[in-house]
């Protein structure tokens, strides 16, 4: 008798920088170990030719030229609720042939982890035009109302504040989860693995270090950021540039601190580091909180970076420096700190996408707005 065969789950998420596509291959990593046939797709490659290379481009531009306009167009956005709708009906309506196209017979669940695509999959499910639940993982955790579309059956945040914000733009069911990072990140297991991987990594081997991020694409104050961490004194500034490689560039000609391009591993360099100064509140934030390695928010990109550092301060998970003053202050008392202990979260998200995909109802948090 032949086995019968694992159903499927579609995720949707967005190559724009690095976080939402991390959360989406550790979710289909995490779903097919449980037995579900599990797929990622792109959701720019899912709007008419060109619109998503255009969309992409003009992101990417607006972050490295003007990331005052990108928060001044987020602020916007949720003070307007009706220009958020229609920006979200455009891009649902543009998707919505070729996001149909994706759920087959033998689907049983779609997952997005980017607003975007999350109101494109609401709008179908609401109509009729796709039959199986949908629900979003909510990457960041502030939650922009972008992020909450009608129709999606489950919202999976990544804390209570997460979820807070979620409730108040409309979000019916919400459930906290863990954040989808992968096995990887993990704290250092001796002081002996990380000499290693300071050595590895070209690093003083006698000095904190402190693991200044910028996102995949090393955007925002981070030329600024470095050179007052060494200003300070307190620790040597090791920039992660990403795919900037004339940031690199202008870090290593002024000698500040070490200078990194784009980092395969790393899950290897987090446990090299003794805190992390970061700008976006991404994806290596939560990277950084598995690895034991606390977390700083400084110089913040607006919109979405200013909003995830202050959710990631109520909710006492990475203090939010607001300014030069206390930067010197604050890395002293993370470096006291020391290594923290990761949080446990449970259960998981793909346990609850393998409920929702399996008919049993997922359970609902109840949340104070």
């Amino acid at each position: 008798m032949r086995s019968r065969q694992p159903r499927r789950i579609t995720v949707v998420s967005a190559s724009v920088g690095a976080g939402h596509d991390g959360a989406a291959r550790e979710l289909v990593r995490r779903l097919r170990e449980a037995g579900f046939d599990a797929e990622c797709h792109d959701f720019l490659d899912l709007l008419p030719r060109g619109c998503g290379r255009l969309l992409r481009g003009s992101y990417a531009l607006e972050l490295k030229v003007a990331p005052w306009a990108w928060g001044w167009l987020l602020r916007g956005l949720e003070k307007h609720r009706g220009s958020s709708g229609l920006v979200g009906s455009l891009f649902a309506a543009a998707a919505a042939k070729r996001t149909r196209a994706l759920i087959g017979p033998d689907v049983a669940a779609v997952v997005s982890t980017y607003p975007l695509a999350s109101q494109a999959l609401g709008r179908l499910r609401r109509s009729g035009g796709i039959g199986v639940p949908v629900a979003t993982f909510l990457t960041d955790m502030s939650v922009h109302p972008l992020w909450v579309a009608e129709g999606v059956d489950l919202h999976l945040a990544l804390h209570q504040v997460a979820a807070v914000q979620a409730v108040k733009h409309g979000a019916a069911d919400i459930e906290i989860c863990g954040p989808l990072v992968g096995p990887a990140c993990r704290p250092a297991r001796s002081d002996a693995e990380v000499q290693r991987e300071r050595a590895r990594f070209g690093l003083p081997a006698d000095r904190p270090i402190a693991l200044v991020t910028a996102g995949s694409w090393g955007v925002g104050e981070v030329e600024l950021t470095a050179r007052e961490i060494a200003e300070t004194g307190v620790a040597v500034p090791v920039t992660v540039c990403g795919h900037n490689e004339a940031l690199r560039q202008r870090l290593v000609q002024s000698g500040t601190g070490v200078a990194l391009g784009w980092v395969a591993d790393m899950p290897a360099l987090l446990r090299a580091c003794d805190v992390v100064v970061q700008n976006a509140g991404g994806l290596t934030s939560l990277e950084a909180m598995a690895s034991g390695v606390p977390v700083v928010s400084y110089r913040c990109l607006p919109g979405h970076g200013v909003t995830n550092a202050a959710a990631l301060d109520e909710a006492g998970l990475a203090v939010w420096i607001r300014g030069e003053r206390r930067l010197g202050k604050a890395l002293v008392e993370a470096l006291a700190a020391g290594p923290v202990r990761a949080p446990r979260f449970a259960p998981g998200a793909e346990q609850l996408v393998a409920a929702l995909a399996g008919g049993v109802p997922a359970p609902i948090l109840e949340v104070a707005s």
